[in-house]
C-alpha cells in the first residue's frame, strides 16, 4: 500500500472517511489505534515510524469499529503531548483532525499523526526502542539498536577512530594516489580531514584505515574478499564438495586494493562459452556479463556491515552462476524482493565518498539498475537479492530470460517467480516463493500453475495437501 492510498481515504466524506480507513490494511506505513490506547502507549508506533521510514497513524479506529474522539475530548491534547512527554529525542510528528462518523452515527473526529522517518535513533524514556516492520512495531535488543544507529547516520562505524592507528600507520603511496585524484596538493592531514578520515583530536577513522591502512586485516581480520570456483552447480560438502583445486582465493589489502584484486580473480576464474561474434568468429564470453558481477563487487566492499565481525565477503562461481554474500542486512525496511525500489543508502558514507573518488564506485546509487540492465541486455534473468539472518546475498544466474510470446502468456510477475526459484538452487514450496518474493500465497500460486503449464516447472508430492509439496524446475 501506498500513502497516497492514505490520503485518498482521508479525502473521504465525513460519512465515509472511517469505513475508508478502516477497510485499508495495516502496514510499514500504516497502523490504527483505539482512542482508548494509553498516551505513553501511542509512543511505541511513534518511535518504531520514526526509526524507520516515516508512517501514518489514526486514533479513533479500533476492532473494525470507527470509534471517534467524542467519548475522550481530554485525551486529544495528551495524545499530541507524545512526543514530547514519553520519546527521546522528540519524534517529528504533524497533528491533525478529520471529521467522521462514529458507530453510533454521530459526527466525530479521528486523529491524524504523520510520523517524519528521523536520521536519528529515538526510544522512549525507558530506554526500549522500536522499529517498524512489516505491520508490527519491533523491539530491538541491543546489537539490532547498534546496528541501527550505524544506519542511521548517528554513530556511524566508518566515523569511530581506529584504535591505535596515527596517520604515519597508512599506506602514503595510496594517499599520494587519492590526492592526485582529487586535484589535492594539501597534507595528507588536510586531505583525511576533508573527507572526515580523521576526528578532530587527529585520529584516523575506521574508514580511513580500511581505505589506506597498508593491511587493515591485523585491525579488521574479517575486512577480506574470499573468492571460491566451484565445478559443481551445486556446493556440495565433504567427499561431494566441488570445489575447484587451487581455487579458494583470499583477498587482502585496503578497499580499493581489494576490489581491483577480487576482480581480477574472477575475471581469470569465471566460466566462458564459445560464442559467435561480431566479426564471424568465435570468441569465449563470460556466462555473467563483467559489469554486472562487477558492480555486485562494489556494493558488497563498499556497503557491507564492517561493525560485524567474524565473517567476510565471500564470492561463490558456479558453472551457472556467481552468487556473492555480503555481511550485514538491507538497512532499514528495504525489501530485497524488490531491488530496484531500493533507494541508495550509503552504511559506510565515508567509504563510499572516497570511492567514489577514486572512481572505484559512483555516488549516484545506480549499481543495482545497472545490474538489471546489464543482465537484461545479454538476455539473461534478473539479478536475484535473498536477505539470511545477518548478510545479503545476490545471485547472477547464467539463465536466459523468458521468450517474449511466452512471456506475453504468463501473468504479469511470472519471471520474477522463475527467477526466484531458479536462485535458491533447489526445489521451494509455495509458501516459500511467496516469503522470498513479498506476494501473497494465492498470487504465487497463480503464477506458478500457469509456468507449469508452459513445461517449465513441475509440482512434486504426495497430495494436494502434502505440506512438504516444492516446486522443481524442469530447465533447472
Amino acid at each position: 500500500m501506498t500513502a497516497n492510498e492514505v490520503d485518498t481515504a482521508l479525502a473521504a466524506p465525513s460519512d465515509e472517511v472511517g469505513l475508508a480507513l478502516l477497510a485499508l490494511p495495516e502496514d510499514q506505513w500504516f497502523e490504527r489505534k483505539s482512542s482508548q490506547i494509553a498516551p505513553k502507549d501511542l509512543a511505541v508506533p511513534l518511535v518504531a515510524f520514526a526509526n524507520a521510514e516515516g508512517g501514518t497513524l489514526i486514533v479513533g479506529l479500533h476492532s473494525g469499529k470507527v470509534q471517534g474522539l467524542l467519548t475522550h475530548p481530554k485525551k486529544t491534547n495528551d495524545f499530541r503531548q507524545v512526543p514530547i512527554d514519553f520519546t527521546v529525542p522528540p519524534v517529528r510528528a504533524q497533528f491533525d483532525q478529520v471529521t467522521c462518523r462514529n458507530l453510533n452515527g454521530e459526527i466525530d473526529t479521528l486523529l491524524v499523526v504523520r510520523v517524519d522517518p528521523s536520521e536519528r535513533v529515538h526510544e522512549l524514556r525507558n530506554g526500549d526502542c522500536y522499529l517498524r516492520i512489516g505491520d508490527e512495531s519491533r523491539r530491538l535488543g541491543f546489537a539490532e539498536r547498534q546496528e541501527l544507529e550505524y544506519d542511521k547516520g548517528q554513530t556511524h562505524f566508518d566515523g569511530m577512530p581506529a584504535p591505535g592507528i596515527t596517520i604515519d600507520d597508512l599506506d602514503h603511496g595510496q594517499l599520494a594516489v587519492y590526492g592526485q585524484r582529487t586535484g589535492s596538493t594539501s597534507t595528507f592531514a588536510r586531505l583525511l580531514e576533508a573527507r572526515t578520515l580523521i576526528t578532530r583530536d587527529k585520529r584516523v577513522t575506521n574508514a580511513g584505515y580500511l581505505l589506506f591502512g597498508e593491511h587493515p586485516q591485523d585491525l579488521f581480520p574479517q575486512a577480506y574478499v574470499r573468492v571460491l570456483k566451484f565445478l559443481t552447480t551445486e556446493r556440495g560438502t565433504g567427499s561431494r564438495l566441488g570445489l575447484d583445486d587451487d581455487s579458494d582465493i583470499r583477498v587482502e589489502g585496503s578497499i580499493p586494493q581489494a576490489v581491483h584484486q577480487a576482480s581480477s580473480v574472477i575475471e581469470n576464474l569465471i566460466p566462458k562459452r564459445r560464442v559467435l561474434g561480431a566479426d564471424g568468429t568465435f570468441v569465449g564470453r563470460p556466462i555473467v556479463p563483467r559489469d554486472a558481477w562487477l558492480e555486485g563487487l562494489v556494493n558488497a566492499v563498499i556497503h557491507r556491515s564492517y561493525s560485524l565481525g567474524g565473517d567476510h565477503i565471500r564470492v561463490e562461481i558456479y558453472p551457472n552462476r556467481i552468487e556473492i554474500e555480503s555481511p550485514g542486512r538491507f538497512p532499514g525496511l528495504a525489501d530485497p524482493s524488490r531491488p530496484l525500489d531500493i533507494s541508495r543508502f550509503a552504511r559506510n558514507p565515508r567509504i563510499s565518498r572516497v570511492c567514489a573518488d577514486l572512481r572505484v564506485a559512483q555516488e549516484i546509487g545506480e549499481g543495482i539498475k545497472r545490474m538489471f540492465e546489464e543482465m537484461r541486455r545479454v538476455g539473461l534473468s534478473d539479478p536475484m537479492y535473498e536477505q539470511r539472518a545477518g548478510s545479503v546475498r545476490l545471485v547472477l544466474a547464467a539463465v536466459p530470460r523468458l521468450d517474449p510470446r511466452t512471456a506475453a502468456r504468463l501473468p504479469r510477475g511470472s519471471q520474477e517467480v522463475l527467477d526466484a526459484l531458479r536462485a535458491s538452487g533447489g526445489p521451494l514450496g509455495t509458501g516459500d516463493l511467496a516469503a522470498a518474493l513479498g506476494m501473497s500465497r494465492p498470487v504465487v500460486a497463480t503464477r506458478l500453475k500457469a509456468l507449469e503449464s508452459e513445461g517449465l516447472i513441475r509440482w512434486s508430492g504426495k497430495s494436494s495437501r502434502d505440506p512438504r509439496a516444492v516446486w522443481i524446475l524442469i530447465d533447472g
